[in-house]
């Protein structure tokens, strides 16, 4: 039997890194999202779901940098306000450890990305909640997505990376009459 699970967003986050100037790390994460999996009874790699992300809720805890990231420069949050994953595959690759390949579409371009997901566990809440822990990371290259926009810096460094480090930390809730027919 399939079953449906919802992102929890008290317990979720979808994060990013970036290097500045290749010296220091920035982190960020997107405050709005939603999105869900389903999932046949114990049997992970059978898993399907999406998430939508609201490019505008960026936060990197500058906000003259985050106006940046919505800007035209980067993801154009006014003209594409959401940015989607949808899986295409999940393969084992070993204990609780998986691959997940799936299409991520910014600014209407869809490229395939490859996610190593742990299932962190699977368990009944005492509100007879069925839920599931991941934690996921990949890597991508922003300019595959024409998020291009750089400048170059002294000796060659670039203000920012062109890779960008995914993490992914998802608690998933399944209500107890929540079944896909």
């Amino acid at each position: 039997m399939t079953k449906r699970f919802e992102f929890d967003p008290s317990h979720t986050r979808f994060a990013f890194t970036a290097k500045h100037m290749m010296v220091s790390t920035v982190h960020g994460h997107f405050g709005q999202f939603g999105g869900h999996v389903e999932l046949d009874g114990d049997q992970p790699t059978t898993a399907r779901g999406e998430a939508t992300i609201k490019v505008a809720s960026v936060s990197t805890n500058d906000e003259r940098r985050d106006g940046h990231l919505r800007s035209g420069d980067f993801f154009d949050a006014e003209r594409y306000p959401e940015m989607t994953f949808k899986t295409t595959g999940v393969k084992s690759v070993g204990k609780d450890s998986y691959q997940v390949v799936g299409d991520l579409t910014i600014k209407d371009v869809t490229k395939p990305v490859k996610l190593d997901v742990k299932l962190e566990g699977r368990f009944n809440d005492p509100w007879g909640n069925d839920r599931v822990g991941i934690t996921a990371q990949g890597t991508i290259d922003r300019r595959d997505w024409g998020l291009t926009w750089n400048q170059v810096m002294e000796a060659g460094r670039l203000l920012v990376s062109d890779k960008i480090q995914l993490q992914i930390e998802a608690e998933l809730t399944a209500a107890a009459e929540a079944q896909v027919a």
